[in-house]
């Protein structure tokens, strides 16, 4: 049995759930099956799969293999269809937070829906991270530290965690001239940037905060800045619009914390409809974040 083999047999057992369903859906005998799954774990020296009467559950040796095996049989299976796969066709799912993807990634994919016709795109725009492989999507925009992975990343650009309120606020309460000052402040949480009550700075500086208000969009808790209620924590993008006009104003700038990158994530795998979203996605992203730097 050679290793691709192998690895169709391991991802089939996994996909239904015991090894005699893998068998019946390739086609094999269920000892087949189990030879397949013993072989791959002697080639990686690790338990892959703890099997049960009932079930398999994988190991987190066997994640790790479970997405690898995805990645190099997806890579094959292009490679078979990359004689008549030159231009851009089939379905395309990409995902991105949901307010950067409104402003920044959306561009690039109503550009390809206009180039490419024979591309389906789904933009999926979602506050949380996504598993690609298993949520069956072929790439992603993320912002912050990247966790070792088998995921090709690509960085674009840094964004910038800011302290803001309204300048009515600042005149009524005075502007916060180090992180500690905030202690005598009202604080608005933004829960989908940090679920903890303490907010870190610079130079170490860290602040354990009281927030009399918390919500968990970007939206709403720039709105209650901008209504005067107090000092809140975002994302630089999220707030531009609100400091351009002059609704609210950075503070603390001195002590702003090292930025996030923000990069373009996808598997191994390439095919036409991937890299023609990543040829489109890295350069306009690292433009406008430029853009946005510069402002």
């Amino acid at each position: 049995m050679d290793r691709l083999e192998a690895m169709h047999a391991f991802v089939a057992a996994v996909d239904t759930g015991s090894l005699a369903a893998a068998a019946r859906r390739l086609g094999r005998s269920p000892a087949s099956i189990t030879r397949a799954v013993a072989l791959v774990e002697a080639r990686t020296r690790s338990q892959l799969l703890r099997r049960t009467t009932r079930s398999l559950k994988l190991t987190p040796a066997g994640e790790r293999y479970l997405a690898a095996c995805r990645a190099i049989l997806a890579a094959v299976a292009d490679a078979e269809r990359a004689p008549a796969d030159d231009a851009p066709h089939g379905a395309l799912t990409v995902t991105a937070p949901a307010l950067f993807g409104r402003r920044f990634v959306l561009p690039v994919v109503e550009s390809l829906h206009a180039r490419h016709p024979a591309l389906a795109i789904e933009l999926r725009l979602l506050d949380r991270v996504v598993h690609l492989i298993d949520e069956g999507v072929d790439a992603a925009v993320r912002i912050g530290h990247l966790p070792d992975s088998a995921l090709v990343a690509t960085q674009v650009g840094e964004i910038h965690r800011i302290a803001c309120a309204s300048p009515e606020y600042l005149a009524r309460r005075r502007t916060p001239r180090a992180p500690a000052d905030l202690r005598d402040h009202d604080v608005i949480a933004f829960t989908g940037l940090t679920a903890t009550p303490q907010w870190t700075f610079a130079r170490r500086h860290a602040v354990r905060v009281r927030p009399r208000l918390a919500v968990n969009t970007a939206d709403a808790a720039l709105a209650l800045a901008a209504a005067g209620h107090g000092v809140t924590c975002v994302l630089s993008y999220q707030a531009d619009e609100y400091l351009a006009d002059g609704r609210l104003r950075r503070v603390l700038a001195a002590y702003e914390p090292p930025p996030l990158p923000v990069h373009v994530v996808h598997p191994p795998a390439s095919s036409a409809k991937l890299r023609a979203f990543v040829d489109a996605a890295v350069p306009h992203l690292r433009r406008v974040l430029a853009t946005a730097r510069r402002s």
